[in-house]
């Protein structure tokens, strides 16, 4: 079953911020699919049943933003 999460991502001001944002949060076990709204300041998971919403937020700030709950 699918799980769809969205997190907001502070920080992301260009393209390369999305792809940066993207590549990280992808290696998140479980996560099969990556949407990044740079304009809404967002990521939206779809994983493989529940997501881990720290290894998604550590992601993020791996990537150089924040993903303040």
């Amino acid at each position: 079953m699918s799980t769809t999460s969205t997190y907001r991502v502070e920080g992301m001001t260009c393209d390369h911020c999305v792809r940066a944002v993207r590549a990280e949060v992808a290696e998140v076990p479980g996560i099969v699919d990556v949407d990044v709204d740079l304009a809404a300041k967002r990521v939206t998971v779809t994983s493989e049943g529940n997501v881990d919403d720290a290894a998604v937020r550590a992601a993020v700030e791996s990537a150089g933003y924040q993903s303040p709950e």
